[in-house]
């Protein structure tokens, strides 16, 4: 169903005085205007803010009895806001309810009409509208519940995979729409949901997308690898930002993988030491090849020639190795 909303607009501010027009035109950005402040239209009319606030308030009181007129209006907002749980992000109520150039009239019809009521955006949610403050408290204890979810599982997840943590469970357009007022959740390209400063969620620079590259390949990459999945990015960039950041390991000449893999930090004799630190026994030469090729991509004669460091590592009659004492 579609209403002439600029017409109903102009049939409910035709009653009044001209400057009550034109401040409510102004303030709700009627006819193709630009929404002002108090204080922006106060500076024109060379009145205090407050004194605005007062014209506005006059003249909506004088519309109220036209009002009865367009219930047929008010009941399609209602019936909209129930499809969604009886709460709306207010960017898509108005491009929804509005389109393209009935934004202002929608804005104001809802403003001038109980039973809905506008929340303003904060830290935590966008700038909704609801049609009861019950249904702002229950999509806040959702959001809330969605939230410590995400921070226990600490990974992003697919829609069907989140749990609302209230009964009765909620059909997926109203659930999404309780989503959608929120800032700290947030989806990403792929349709995952997560805490809005996770890499996955929102990758800032080089380093966190390099990081997505990584979760999704799953594997050792070279940086030259890296670079040609990351668009528009330059090769020095990629190792610069690699080489700086402890999320990534160097595992081979170029190659990184990720720390969260349980690869270690270090030259191939430090990852020795602390294989053999790890281990609080001596090791056959068999088993520290083994477990350092399972950390670094090198040559079996690399790992010898460091494990022959007698300054870093000594070796008992039986073979096994063990790092200095002093070393320890």
């Amino acid at each position: 169903m579609r209403f002439n909303y600029s017409k109903i607009c102009s049939d409910l501010i035709s009653g009044l005085k001209e400057r009550e027009k034109e401040v409510i035109s102004r303030r709700f950005a009627l006819n193709g205007l630009k929404r002002e402040t108090l204080e922006s239209i106060g500076e024109d009319f060379g009145i205090t803010r407050e004194r605005v606030r007062q014209i506005q308030k006059v003249a909506i009181e004088k519309m109220k009895p036209k009002l009865s007129q367009y219930q047929k209006v008010f009941q399609y907002f209602r019936e909209y806001f129930k499809k969604f749980g009886n709460l709306r992000k207010e960017e898509n109520v108005l491009a929804e309810l509005g389109g393209k150039n009935w934004k202002g009239e929608v804005y104001f019809l809802l403003t001038i009409q109980k039973p809905f009521q506008r929340f303003l955006e904060n830290n935590d949610f966008y700038s909704l509208w609801t049609t009861d403050l019950d249904f702002f408290l229950l999509a806040r204890k959702i959001i809330d519940s969605l939230i410590l979810q995400l921070q226990k599982i600490h990974r992003p997840l697919r829609f069907d995979e989140l749990n609302p943590g209230v009964e009765p469970h909620f059909e997926k357009e109203i659930l999404l729409s309780f989503l959608e007022i929120s800032k700290k959740i947030q989806k990403n390209s792929e349709g995952l949901y997560g805490l809005k400063d996770w890499p996955e969620i929102n990758p800032r620079g080089i380093k966190d997308k390099a990081y997505l590259v990584f979760k999704k390949i799953g594997k050792p990459l070279h940086f030259t690898e890296i670079s040609k999945l990351i668009e528009g990015s330059h090769l020095q960039t990629v190792h610069n930002e690699l080489i700086k950041d402890a999320r990534f390991v160097l595992v081979g000449r170029g190659t990184y993988a990720l720390a969260e893999w349980g690869y270690l930090p270090g030259q191939v004799k430090e990852v020795i030491l602390k294989i053999l630190k790890g281990a609080q026994k001596p090791l056959k030469k068999e088993e520290i090849l083994e477990k350092v090729l399972s950390q670094r991509l090198v040559k079996e004669n690399t790992i010898l020639l460091n494990l022959s460091n007698k300054k870093y590592f000594s070796r008992d009659s039986q073979g096994r190795y063990r790092p200095k004492t002093e070393i320890i």
